[in-house]
């Protein structure tokens, strides 16, 4: 057998060089995916036992018992701010047929603006009783929190081996039923207070008036059903207060449960912290559907354009100027929206035109579609890049083969060259969401910041949002390391990880499945 001459060792060493250079960094990879997944899981991990001590302190404090007055308050609140847009819809349209005369059509809108005023004050004497009750369960758990403190605080010590240190500590213990004893004795009040408020509702909703706006009597009608709606819950939440029982343990389970189904982020409060996910990862769900569904016709609609129809000069200036919008810093993306965009939207439905769309005009110039719009600006030249490197890698006897059986470029593109570059196509759209889902910047400056599930009856596309990249941005430097609200933080993170994650197996699923299809 021939040995190796002198040249052929070189290669062999330098391929084995470049296979360790290779191999090393895919081990490297691999390495630190890992480290980032145990640093989440050991950051949040010990959220869920601290939540758990949370919900306990609410409930022997008596908040969940004053939380289900208040709730009669915040209905109230939320139907205020329908009348509220109710008129501003109104006001609009007068204003146009009025040739903008405000004082003219304010006056028209009397009747309507009394009739909103009133309701707005009938709440005064439930959310004055509310209010006095507040600060009484707030000391109550101010006090349990206090000794909270000591005992992690004593615990501390007899871990370091201090006890004589620990031993001068002292914890007060706490009678949870003699505390709150004050705060049940004002059922009676409440109940007459409740009594009061139904009947001026129900006076209200008698003598309700004809609007200006014929075209916005529907909308009426159904804040009026709301309300209608609204005084049915009176006895419900009547009945919750007397079967409220104040040692009625919380399971174990109902700290992941309020994580992954609350409807409410709340932090640093008063009254109780609240680290509901559902808002976040809806609005981050939404955002990018907004995105996606804009941008992924255009991006595969641009790639297929250029790699099949284009001549040698449209693409010449298609594709640098597509790819240079990659280029741009989202920052500068995030302000365009805010002074640009965001008001140029909010101008568009304003239109007398549009009048007809039950949620225009709307008020909020930041918002889920404002936000979606810039990210589907940012995904198209990922998408479009990817998508047309797909479609170039399919071989060239592929289209000869279709034109010579007499199928049209447009048959040709949609019967072979998309079925036979799907793979890649569905990678290019996935990895443009993995750009959507994770963007930060755009979401915080332009998407409104509102920490609640968008009313899907009411434009969803057209109300505020919060998201979970935006979340965490947000208030990652101001926490506490180690408190709750720390590793809630480190839960969304950890969430998002896993999304993405799924998305991605999901993904290659589908590809699986599609190729074994078309095998």
């Amino acid at each position: 057998m021939k040995s190796p001459t002198r040249f052929d060792k070189k290669r062999l060493r330098f391929d084995h060089v470049i296979h360790q250079f290779f191999g090393g960094s895919a081990v490297v990879a691999v390495v630190v995916l890992a480290l980032i997944t145990v640093f989440l899981f050991r950051e949040g991990a010990g959220f869920f036992p601290q939540n758990l001590q949370n919900l306990r302190i609410y409930r022997l404090a008596g908040l969940e018992y004053v939380d289900f007055m208040r709730s009669e308050v915040e209905a109230h609140t939320a139907i205020n701010r329908a009348l509220q847009a109710l008129r501003l819809k109104q006001l609009t349209e007068l204003l146009a047929e009025k040739k903008n005369d405000t004082a003219a059509a304010n006056a028209a809108l009397a009747a309507f603006d009394q009739f909103a005023s009133d309701f707005d004050s009938s709440v005064q004497d439930l959310r004055g009783l509310t209010s006095d009750l507040n600060d009484t369960v707030t000391a109550i758990k101010e006090k349990a929190k206090v000794r909270e403190d000591v005992l992690q605080q004593r615990q501390f010590l007899l871990d370091a081996g201090k006890k004589a240190d620990a031993d001068k500590l002292v914890v007060t213990d706490i009678n949870f039923e003699q505390e709150v004893a004050p705060v049940r004795a004002t059922f009676p009040a409440f109940q007459q207070a409740n009594l009061a408020f139904r009947a001026k509702l129900e006076s209200l909703l008698a003598s309700a008036p004809a609007l200006p706006v014929p075209s916005s009597e529907p909308q009426f009608e159904k804040v009026q059903a709301g309300i209608r709606a609204y005084i049915a819950t009176f006895p419900e939440t009547e009945r919750k207060l007397k079967r409220w029982n104040q040692f009625a343990p919380v399971p174990w389970y109902k700290s992941i449960t309020s994580f992954l189904f609350g409807t409410e982020w709340i932090t640093n409060s008063f009254w109780q912290d609240w680290y509901g996910v559902l808002p976040l990862l809806t609005g981050s769900l939404l955002v990018a559907f907004i995105a996606m569904i804009i941008a992924v016709p255009l991006g595969v609609a641009a790639a297929i354009y250029v790699s099949e129809l284009a001549g040698a000069a449209e693409q010449k200036l298609i594709k640098p100027y597509l790819e240079f919008i990659s280029a741009i810093p989202s920052v500068v993306i995030g302000f365009f929206g805010i002074e640009v965009l965001g008001d140029r939207l909010r101008d568009l439905t304003h239109w007398h035109a549009l009048s007809w769309i039950s949620f225009f005009p709307i008020s909020e110039r930041l918002n889920a579609f404002t936000a979606g719009s810039l990210l589907a600006l940012m995904a198209i030249p990922t998408i479009f890049s990817l998508a047309e490197d797909a479609l170039n890698s399919v071989p060239k006897a592929f289209r000869e083969a279709s034109y010579a059986l007499g199928a049209t470029q447009v048959q040709t593109i949609f019967r072979v060259l998309l079925p036979s570059s799907i793979s890649g196509v569905i990678s290019a759209i996935l990895l443009g969401f993995g750009r959507v889902i994770g963007e930060t910047m755009v979401v915080l400056l332009c998407a409104g910041n509102r920490i609640a599930i968008p009313d899907l009856s009411v434009g969803a596309f057209f109300q505020p949002v919060h998201t979970m990249t935006g979340i965490v941005a947000q208030e990652m430097g101001e926490v506490v390391r180690d408190s709750i609200h720390y590793r809630a933080l480190f839960m969304v993170g950890l969430l998002l990880f896993v999304l993405s994650l799924c998305i991605n197996w999901l993904a290659q699923a589908a590809v699986r499945r599609f190729k074994l299809s078309i095998g």
